[in-house]
């Protein structure tokens, strides 16, 4: 199973989403949230499998992978505890369009997809968020299709380190370069040149399949706008007010 039960008594307020209901809707949805525990290299769906739950992470990291026909692979979108994963565009129950994997291991609630949209419209508040967060992820995905057409392998490697970093809070991220290659769709030996040319400027440590930020300030430097453009929508995300859609 791609999931553990794990204890966890408290109100998810890590997760930015749950974190918009109000106090006193909160012991009514709680009934439908279920913690589990999301394990590394993780595939929570394949593209094609029935959305059966929504995941919305309070820690780790989950990324959107398009998978060709040929079994390569590029990441379109990171998520983390801003979010969830698991529910459609339209809102409507669909089978998985894209490879959801876990890249950093880390906590999570769950809920069926169903009782997701329950809650949806049961919560102005948290509706106001999930409506916002469809519109934020869409944009984010698509910054980074452009991302991916436009702009050097380096730059693209230096966005995909400081998402994880921001992630995970930690200096030290569990990131091979085998990763690397395929959230970046390009071969192992164009990421190990970047990391030794990040390694020599002084930007990064790399041993043993993990990436230590020495530098933080330098791989920002290094990074294209697109890092810039979608940390800044995730940061918006949180401040915006509720949605007039949620008040029809």
């Amino acid at each position: 199973m791609a999931t553990a039960a794990v204890a966890h008594p408290q109100w998810p307020e890590a997760n930015h989403l749950l974190a918009r209901v109000p106090d006193d809707e909160r012991n009514r949805l709680r009934a439908c949230l279920e913690p589990v525990e999301l394990a590394r290299d993780r595939v929570l769906y394949e593209p094609g499998d029935p959305l059966t739950h929504v995941y919305l992470p309070s820690s780790g990291m989950i990324t959107l992978v398009a998978v060709m026909a040929d079994g390569r692979g590029v990441e379109t979108a990171t998520i983390g505890r801003e979010g969830a994963v698991g529910m459609s565009a339209s809102g409507y129950v669909d089978p998985a369009f894209m490879r959801v994997v876990v890249q950093v291991e880390g906590e999570a609630h769950r809920v069926t997809a169903a009782e997701f949209e329950d809650m949806v419209d049961a919560s102005v508040g948290f509706c106001s968020a999930v409506v916002r967060w469809r519109e934020v992820l869409t944009r984010t995905a698509l910054q980074a299709v452009a991302c991916n057409a436009v702009h050097v392998v380096s730059r693209r490697a230096a966005r995909w380190i400081l998402t994880t970093h921001d992630r995970t809070g930690a200096d030290r991220l569990p990131l091979t370069q085998e990763v690397l290659a395929e959230m970046l769709g390009v071969k192992r030996n164009a990421v190990n040149a970047v990391a030794r040319r990040f390694q020599d400027d002084g930007l990064i440590e790399y041993s043993r399949g993990r990436v230590s930020v020495v530098d933080r300030a330098g791989l920002e430097a290094a990074a294209c706008e697109c890092y810039r453009l979608i940390r800044a929508e995730i940061g918006r995300m949180a401040s915006d007010p509720p949605s007039p859609e949620c008040f029809d």
